[in-house]
Order: structure tokens, then sequence, then C-alpha cells
């Protein structure tokens, strides 16, 4: 007689069937999984947000549009990164399905919206292809765009990825570029904080490989900052 215990598999009477089908749409997704998106919710997630906002302003370096970026870490975990580039579009979008929306609501909120799939708005891009900035808008508890452009200051605020009002003129302006501002979900981050030096590894990492570019990194928690700025380059 065999010594072999026997599993005994416990069946459930619960259907399987099209009841039990969940389909996540927009940003709920990466709300519900952010680690498909951004890798992990720990320190090393936390960080990849800045990277992604950051990365857009590296697109409008590599194409030639923007010049100097700031990345400031404020009290409380919040994050501002603010760039010298032609500001994201704010016009409404063309396509019918959006209703008119301006562009730039569209690119914080739908996923694979964003000028990287266009060759002629940008010959060379990094981060995630018109995932990165709507994810981090998503995992934010609250993120704020503000875009300096053709003379008026553009504003739209988010909750959780959720605008709280349209695309709106707050001013006038003679400067250029995009301001993101956001404070990671602390639900999500499990109160994970920034690294200052974390950050500024990979500022200098972009700063040597964008030639010219002027990179600079605020914390305000302990009154540091630092600038990056090669001439050459990596030959430098």
């Amino acid at each position: 007689m065999s010594n072999t215990a026997e599993t005994e598999v416990k069946k459930t009477t619960d259907a399987y069937d099209a009841s039990k089908i969940q389909v996540l749409e927009g940003l709920e997704a990466v709300r519900k999984r952010p680690a498909m998106y951004i890798g992990s919710t720990g320190p090393s997630g936390l960080h990849h947000l800045v990277y992604e906002v950051v990365d857009n302003s590296v697109d409008e370096i590599l194409a030639g549009r923007c010049s100097s970026v700031t990345v400031t870490i404020h009290q409380g975990n919040s994050i501002t990164v603010q760039d010298d580039g032609s500001g994201i579009p704010v016009d409404p979008m063309p396509d019918p399905k959006f209703k008119g929306k301006s562009a730039l609501e569209v690119i914080m909120t739908v996923l694979h919206a964003g000028g990287k799939f266009d060759k002629s708005a940008y010959k060379v891009s990094g981060g995630l292809h018109g995932v990165g900035v709507t994810c981090v808008n998503a995992l934010s508890e609250w993120l704020k765009a503000e875009v300096h452009k053709d003379g008026k200051v553009w504003v739209q605020s988010y909750k959780r990825g959720k605008p709280d009002g349209p695309v709106s003129v707050e001013g006038k302006t003679e400067d250029h570029g995009t301001i993101i501002s956001f404070k990671p979900d602390p639900d999500i981050f499990n109160g994970h904080m920034y690294s200052f030096d974390t950050l500024a590894n990979r500022l200098r990492e972009l700063a040597f490989l964008n030639a010219g570019a002027k990179i600079t990194i605020i914390d305000e928690r302990e009154d540091k900052k630092h600038t990056f700025h090669y001439e050459g380059g990596i030959a430098q």
C-alpha cells in the first residue's frame, strides 16, 4: 500500500463566467497594477516617476527646443520639474473622439498619447512612449501641469489622474516651457522618500549625454543645490 498522501482538491460552486471578467479602463489600470508600468512601488518606482517627467524635457533638448531643466524636491516629498522647452501643446485635439479636449489634458490622462509617435515632432526620444507622464499623473495624489506658451500660462490640476476641471488660462507670460509639479500617492508608495543623491546621479548622467544642456537639482528639505553642465558632453 502506498504511503503517499492524496491531495484533496477543493471544488468551488462559483461559476467562472463573464461576470468574473474585469475591464480596467484608462488610468484605473495603472493604479491597480502600478508595477506593470514603473517596475515597482518601492524606492526605484518612486524615483522613476521623476525620470519619466525629466525624459519629456530631455526629448525637448534632443529636438533642439530646450536648454535648461530644473528638478526641485519640496518639503512633503513633492516634486517640480521645469524646463524652457516649447511647452506641451494646449490646442484642441482634432480627433472627434476627444470632443475638443486640450492636447494637454489628453497627454496627461490618456495612455499612449504623445508626440513621440510622430517622427516629425521628435527625431529621437526616451521615456515610455506616451505612457510615462500619464502614469506619473495616475500614481500621484495630486499633479499640476503649467504650460508657458504663445504668451499665455495654461494650467490644469489633477487628483489621482482625474482633472479637477478643464485647461484654463491663468495669466500672461513672456517665457516658454513646461512645469510639472506632483506628489506621489503615499497609498501606493508606502511613505518612501526621495533621495537627493539618487536623483542627482541620474541627472548627472543625462547632462553628460546631452552636451550643453544645463540640468539643476534643488533639495528644499536640506537647502542643497547642484547644477550639471558639460559643454563637451560625454567626451568631457
